[in-house]
């Protein structure tokens, strides 16, 4: 049976007083910045589908009254929306993204590892105790400032906490763009603290390492099971992984709510612009100095330096702002490095190729 997609495009002329009973792929998250890249036509000979796990095997995805697996292949990330091509699955169109975060893979890999797309708002979570790093926390809102994707941080463990404001207080002093809510998971209003974010059609992802309590903020949010949970080491307050695959669920009215495996590593690349917006402060002086290659060290007329002396930026942020960027720009060079390699590498193939066909005409 051939279906009528035409209901999933931008909506046109006068819109309808009566609310219409969300669709299928309206619960999936479909918008209309999805929509507007492809036509009726398209639609129905490729319907849309959206990845909610990736493996080794191939990536899970569902659509309108589909529910499948597409073969190891295609380049994408948990939350991106398909063209699904039922004849050659690999063939798949990927549509443009929103959003997406990556990262330079763990270890001493010279490559971008895919985390999720097309996400809304990310709540970078950590708890009211020894894991609480205010250099890891920036480290994931660069990574959403650089993603174009709203950050929230989370504080879970609220009720084992008995200074829960000093927490509360460090960390709003991240960025004054970024939200900051402590809550009580097992027993406070989950739902009723995050609902700002959790709109139907949005589509929300938890950050943050292992045991801080992203499962179970995931449960809460559904009111059941969804993702498999576990305690904490009691030396530093650190869990083991509970959730070991990047898993995206959705709610009867349509929120989409991606859970992710905590992350030990989290290197930048290719992020300068989320880190210079997350360093908003430290930029705006600098661009202040009197020198352009300012060291912001002792040379005379610089703004940061008289920032720190007046009291008014830590010198610690500056040196976290100073690691993260070098950071970046040794990942960002080293990956860039890699893929002029694998061009020039290319490049010497076919020509090897060509001289190769060329003797074997003159035989």
């Amino acid at each position: 049976m051939t279906r009528d997609y035409s209901q999933f495009l931008p909506a046109m002329g006068t819109p309808l007083t009566d609310k219409p009973k969300r669709s299928a792929l309206d619960i999936l998250g479909w918008q209309p910045f999805f929509a507007t890249q492809v036509d009726v036509d398209t639609l129905t000979e490729k319907p849309p589908v959206r990845v909610t796990e990736v493996h080794k095997s191939g990536a899970n995805v569902r659509g309108d009254g589909f529910d499948g697996l597409i073969p190891p292949g295609l380049e994408i990330a948990v939350g991106d929306w398909l063209l699904f091509d039922e004849a050659l699955p690999t063939h798949s169109i990927l549509l443009d993204r929103k959003s997406l975060f990556k990262r330079r893979a763990a270890g001493h890999a010279k490559h971008y590892q895919l985390i999720a797309a097309n996400v809304d708002t990310v709540f970078v979570v950590t708890s009211c105790n020894q894991d609480f790093n205010v250099a890891r926390l920036e480290r994931f809102i660069a990574l959403a400032f650089e993603s174009e994707v709203a950050p929230v941080i989370v504080l879970t463990k609220a009720d084992l906490c008995d200074d829960v404001e000093r927490y509360v207080q460090e960390a709003q002093t991240i960025s004054d763009r970024v939200p900051v809510i402590a809550i009580d998971a097992k027993a406070g209003d989950v739902a009723g603290a995050l609902e700002d974010w959790c709109a139907p059609g949005q589509t929300i992802a938890f950050l943050g390492t292992s045991g801080v309590g992203k499962s179970t903020l995931v449960n809460a949010i559904f009111g059941s099971e969804q993702a498999a949970t576990s305690g904490i080491r009691e030396d530093d307050a650190r869990g083991r992984h509970t959730t070991t695959a990047r898993q995206l669920h959705f709610t009867e009215a349509g929120l989409g709510v991606l859970d992710t495996p905590g992350m030990r590593e989290l290197q930048l690349a290719d992020a300068e612009a989320g880190i210079a917006d997350l360093f908003s402060d430290v930029v705006d002086l600098a661009n202040q100095c009197k020198f352009n290659d300012c060291a912001h060290d002792t040379e005379p007329g610089c703004k940061v330096r008289a920032a720190i002396d007046a009291g008014t930026l830590d010198e610690a942020r500056l040196e976290r702002y100073r690691k993260l960027a070098a950071e970046d720009r040794h990942n960002t060079e080293t990956l860039a490095e890699r893929r002029a390699r694998q061009k020039d590498f290319g490049k010497m193939i076919k020509t090897v190729t060509k001289v190769h066909k060329g003797r074997k005409g003159r035989r």
